[in-house]
């Protein structure tokens, strides 16, 4: 195996980082989705479930041991303590499973998808960034498609999300506006790597 190559996969919610994503799996690279795995940790990881049920109580987890995110969500939801602990114990676990994935990789470069690269603290094991961007209004109904939220929740969320922007990182633009194609744009990146 080559020397470890990470490239993060950001851009905030509706911009189109599963779509590219897909293009990539498509193409025989890997992708560690952070999202998905964040989830699959919070019900798995004995060191998360003790930490989550000592702060929030035996009914975070629901009697089959899978997380009740509901009752999570209004717990954290206007308590930034509280999401603070939350984020302190799930990231580092994140962060400790990207590691040993990445690790596992034969095909480099590999992939993570995060719309928190900077607030998950994975920016200092990523080689680059690609940043998916779309217009706003073309997120907002993605969004408002995907979930069935309501035009006013997905701009809420927007707004509460920040940009990706770095000093340190080569930081590449992918736009998913949905009349740019995506492949071409992906392909060209790729062509660092052959």
């Amino acid at each position: 195996m080559s020397s470890i190559q990470l490239i993060a996969i950001t851009g905030g919610i509706g911009a189109g980082k599963s779509v590219v994503q897909a293009v990539l799996r498509n193409a025989g690279y890997s992708v560690y989705d952070c999202d998905s795995r964040a989830k699959q940790l919070m019900t798995e990881s004995a060191a998360i479930r003790q930490a989550l049920t000592e702060r929030f109580g035996c009914d975070i987890y629901s009697a089959d041991g899978t997380l009740n995110r509901q009752l999570l969500s209004s717990k954290i939801f206007n308590d930034p303590a509280a999401l603070a602990f939350v984020n302190n114990v799930v990231h580092p676990a994140v962060r400790e499973d990207i590691a040993c994935w990445a690790k596992q990789q034969e095909r480099m470069p590999a992939f993570v998808e995060t719309a928190i690269l900077k607030e998950g603290g994975m920016e200092h094991m990523m080689t680059q960034v690609w940043n998916v961007t779309a217009p706003q209004q073309v997120r907002i109904e993605r969004v408002m498609r995907r979930n069935g939220a309501s035009r006013q929740q997905v701009a809420e969320r927007i707004n509460n999300q920040h940009d990706y922007s770095s000093g340190s990182l080569p930081v590449h633009s992918i736009v998913n506006d949905g009349t740019t194609p995506i492949l071409p744009q992906v392909m060209q990146l790729l062509e660092q790597f052959s």
